[in-house]
């Protein structure tokens, strides 16, 4: 996992009408949850960029008062009608203690369902996992290659070999295949071709 810094100031005031202001003058209101008491603090929200919109999960180095602290993000807040960034929750990362977070699933390869015709379908886009910080990875990688039409990949498929536990229910869907009209025309033409043949 891979870690952004992040330039924070703590935070004095707190309550619905300091954060507003803070929100008004470009900043995200956060708190850093896990050490011995709830770090408050913000830190403009043009910093955030590499570590909220991106297709990988990364640690936040976050600097207060010259302070360093490690941490992943535990939940996030939106604007719901501008979809700006609100506000942070951070669970500290503490040497040795696993921590949870979701990272995304990224598909690689071309599969064989897509190749005849079909059209996949990305239901579920991150899993929930619990590990050391070392041993997550940014985003979980898995080749669909032989994912075929009508079938799915769950969740007990992605956990091979991994050095931490997927929190996600094992089925799971992430992807499946799904049957379009270019396959029953693909089949259709097959089989009269195979008529036509004999």
């Amino acid at each position: 996992m891979n870690s952004v810094h992040i330039q924070g100031t703590v935070r004095t005031e707190m309550g619905t009408k300091f954060a507003k202001a803070l929100r008004a003058e470009g900043q995200v209101p956060c708190v850093i949850y896990g050490g011995e008491a709830p770090i408050h603090f913000y830190a403009p929200i043009l910093s955030f960029r590499s570590l909220v919109y991106v297709p990988e999960v990364n640690m936040a180095v976050i600097e207060l008062d010259g302070k360093k602290y490690e941490a992943v993000i535990q939940d996030m807040q939106f604007d719901v009608l501008k979809d700006t960034l609100n506000h942070i929750d951070f669970i500290q990362v503490i040497p040795g203690k696993p921590v949870t977070v979701e990272v995304p699933v990224q598909l690689t390869g071309n599969a064989a369902g897509v190749r005849l015709g079909g059209k996949m379908k990305i239901v579920m886009r991150k899993v929930k996992v619990k590990g050391l910080v070392s041993d997550i990875p940014g985003a979980i990688e898995h080749n669909v290659t032989a994912l075929k039409i009508g079938e799915s990949l769950r969740v007990n498929q992605i956990k091979e070999g991994k050095s931490f536990e997927i929190l996600t229910q094992d089925s799971g869907v992430i992807a499946t295949i799904k049957t379009t009209r270019n396959v029953v025309l693909g089949a259709t033409e097959e089989e009269e071709t195979e008529e036509a043949e004999a």
